[in-house]
């Protein structure tokens, strides 16, 4: 996962970002090492303030741009 290079691009410390997510430090902390899986709500938060992809996060890509955004389609009926 990269959440810990995100951070420190940022220049910021594990507090800080718990704050962002309303954790406690060590849960960050917990998150950064992979001893703890991330809620996919945190995920989602973490992608938008670091203005990326949650798959750029969790490593599955390394296109750091987010995704465009997707139309939406209302249902036709």
């Amino acid at each position: 996962m990269k959440i810990k290079e995100m951070r420190e691009d940022k220049d910021l410390n594990q507090s800080e970002v718990a704050k962002i997510l309303n954790v406690s430090q060590v849960t960050y902390r917990f998150y950064e090492l992979g001893r703890r899986q991330i809620p996919v709500d945190l995920l989602v938060k973490l992608a938008k303030f670091y203005n990326t992809s949650t798959d750029y996060l969790l490593g599955l890509t390394d296109v750091r741009d987010p995704y465009p955004k997707s139309i939406v389609y209302e249902d036709i009926q």
